[in-house]
């Protein structure tokens, strides 16, 4: 086989460097690699059989100066942060506060979300960029990926984690598009899994503390799914992380400081482990699970670092890989063992989705904000026939309407201005034979909700400006916090729509009415959040007991946290309550700042729901004509048309009821309540 021609193009010289050596550490026996820095200057077009771009930005500034060949095959890469230096930082005491520096602003909240997607969440970050127009709080410590001297001069310590490397997917992928992910598959994640190996050799050997890689390092192994045990030459286990306890099927809460031969019983197993003169990688059959544990030793402490693998997990999860049906993110996080409590109430709701899951019945999803609906379609996702097929959520309160129809539907290549070249597939497509989960459906607009219905009814989609009509195997849950059935009532929501997403429903119960589970979540989400054995007062208990969390699981998990973060010893007491303002708030409070959070309510609308509110405490009838000539000669001033755009909207944000004929448009009553508090 010829080698292959691929060309690189970064934005500076030192990533194009960082980037270069990565790929070679794959491709230097199968292609010849070109490369470019924007900064360093470029002076022809860029083609070849693989060009590979080391972000979205350097793709638009190359095509901005006609200097790429669009036609050619080409990756724009997702980047994480390089394991080789994670260690500098991970031993840094917990809530440090640290400004996290990049060149701009993108990048620096993605950075921050890697290092938390990592388990490296215990650190205040604090973002920083050049031309930051907030105030900085000053700080002693920076952490950087490549952008030391971007770094304020006020700081005295700066952790420069070096640039960012091209992640697992994007890898995959250039391997995919060469032909030689087979080939390569193997070398590939025996690297990936070296280098987390180097990492937990450095991160122990720069402390004489081992619990300290029990608090750090496991929670960057978690995310692997591998699991991990430390252990001195006696045996006496110092690490033993969650993941480990899953993989061995244990239920001990407690097993720092025992021997692994009160642990473990696995004979085996447990030969290996104490044998020093084994070799140093097993595969060793677990109650009939294969699981590959590799083993070696500390030389400045004596101790023994033990990781552990499923074989199978692994097989399978190179088999998703090589069929690219799983981007990232495109997979269901929670099964149904994640949803805590033994409630008749949330016991019956999980034994009616299990039942649900093995159908493949469209599921509508009820419950107010915080109570799990997220967790329970993706529980029914991984307990269903599609649990090896991608599962993707869309939340319609974060888009943009003008941008729901391309993200669901797709489009085709010049269907609007600014589609990309060659089109796009939409999310129905892209989980075709998985799940789709749509939250927060009542927020669609008619419009959208017709397009809805036809997938629904037909399973098949149209993109954008085609002419072609694609099947799709799709299973479709949606949720909401709304009241659907008064949405229809007044014809905000399609009642065919309506029954045809109600299939299969489920409701899920506030808080409020499953407080015999509050202590059970309370146990759970500290075990979660410290390794610390921490215990809860009964006067704490009694007096979390009293509130009706009106913010469900999600305020009772954020209210946790601070007690955590406020305790002086390991029994949480009523002095680590937080002060009533913290989370006790009035219900129409929670109601109004649902409507305002779900889109911007900008100067603009408050000027029409005031023109609206004016002309109805005169008794005059209000419609859109009117409303667009109280805007001639002001900043707002706007045509009938535009003025209907505005009004849509402030209607699906519920502020709004727009009635036909002399009725015309009225406030709703939290549009009244908006108005009321606008005036005060």
């Amino acid at each position: 086989m010829g080698m292959k021609s691929i060309t690189l193009v970064t934005g500076s010289e030192m990533t194009r460097k960082v980037l270069v050596a990565q790929l070679k550490e794959y491709l230097y026996d199968i292609a010849d690699i070109k490369s470019y820095a924007i900064d360093e200057g470029i002076d022809h077009v860029i083609s070849d059989e693989l060009v590979i771009l080391s972000s979205y930005l350097v793709k638009e500034e190359l095509i901005e100066a006609n200097l790429l060949d669009t036609n050619c095959e080409m990756i724009v890469s997702e980047r994480t942060l390089s394991y080789d230096h994670i260690d500098q930082i991970v031993l840094l005491p917990r809530n440090t506060e640290v400004l996290f520096v990049n060149d701009v602003k993108e990048t620096v909240y993605e950075g921050i979300e890697i290092l938390k997607d990592l388990g490296i969440d215990y650190i205040k970050y604090i973002p920083y960029y050049p031309g930051k127009k907030e105030p900085v709080k000053k700080v002693d410590i920076a952490i950087t990926p490549g952008e030391a001297d971007k770094v304020p001069k006020f700081v005295k310590k700066v952790y420069d984690i070096g640039p960012r490397l091209m992640d697992f997917i994007t890898i995959t992928k250039i391997l995919n598009k060469l032909g030689i992910l087979d080939q390569k598959a193997g070398q590939f994640s025996q690297k990936y899994l070296q280098k987390i190996i180097d990492m937990s050799k450095r991160i122990a050997l720069s402390t004489n503390e081992i619990s300290d890689l029990n608090e750090h390092l496991s929670l960057v192994i978690n995310g692997l799914n591998d699991g991990l045990l430390v252990y001195d030459v006696n045996g006496i286990i110092s690490v033993f992380n969650e993941n480990l306890k899953k993989i061995l099927n244990l239920a001990y809460p407690k097993v720092i400081g025992r021997s692994i031969k009160d642990v473990i019983y696995n004979k085996k197993l447990l030969t290996f482990l104490m044998n020093k003169e084994l070799e140093e990688e097993r595969v060793i059959d677990i109650d009939g699970v294969e699981v590959v544990v590799n083993k070696f030793q500390l030389p400045e402490n004596n101790s023994i670092v033990a990781t552990f693998k499923n074989a199978k997990e692994t097989i399978e999860k190179s088999n998703k890989l090589r069929r690219e049906l799983i981007n990232r993110g495109y997979f269901a996080k929670y099964s149904f063992d994640d949803i805590i409590g033994k409630s008749f109430k949330i016991n019956r709701v999980k034994g009616i989705a299990k039942k649900l899951a093995k159908s493949d019945l469209t599921i509508l999803i009820e419950g107010e904000s915080g109570t799990g609906k997220e967790l329970f379609a993706s529980a029914i996702h991984n307990e269903s026939r599609r649990k090896q097929g991608p599962f993707l959520a869309v939340n319609f309160s974060a888009l943009p309407d003008e941008l729901i129809e391309s993200e669901l539907f797709g489009y085709e290549e010049g269907a609007f201005t600014g589609a990309k070249k060659g089109g796009k597939a939409g999310l129905f497509e892209q989980a075709d034979g998985g799940t789709i989960f749509l939250d927060e459906i009542g927020d669609i607009s008619m419009k959208v909700q017709t397009r809805l219905l036809r997938v629904l009814q037909e399973k098949e989609v149209m993109r954008i400006g085609g002419t072609e009509i694609k099947s799709v195997d799709v299973r479709v849950i949606a949720a909401t916090n709304k009241d659907l059935v008064n949405m229809v009532n007044e014809r905000k929501f399609r009642e065919d729509l309506y029954y045809r997403l109600k299939m299969g429903y489920l409701k899920i119960p506030p808080l409020r009415e499953r407080k015999e589970d509050l202590i059970e979540l309370m146990n759970y989400f500290i075990k979660i959040e410290t390794t610390e054995n921490i215990k809860i007062s009964d006067e704490v208990i009694k007096e979390l007991l009293k509130y009706d969390w009106y913010g469900n699981v999600r305020e009772l998990k954020n209210t946790l946290s601070y007690m955590l973060a406020v305790r002086e010893g390991n029994t949480l007491t009523l002095k680590d309550i937080p002060d009533r303002g913290f989370f006790k708030r009035e219900l129409k409070d929670i109601q109004r700042d649902s409507i305002l959070n779900q889109e911007e309510l900008t100067d603009e609308l408050k000027f029409i729901l005031e023109k609206i509110y004016q002309f109805s405490k005169k008794g005059e009838i209000v419609g859109r004509e009117k409303l667009a000539k109280e805007t001639k000669y002001t900043k707002y001033e706007m045509t009938k048309y535009q003025m209907r755009s505005r009004l849509n909207k402030l209607e699906r944000m519920g502020l709004i009821i727009k009635k036909k004929g002399k009725h015309g448009t009225i406030l709703s009553n939290k549009g009244e309540e908006v108005i009321m508090g606008l005036m005060t």
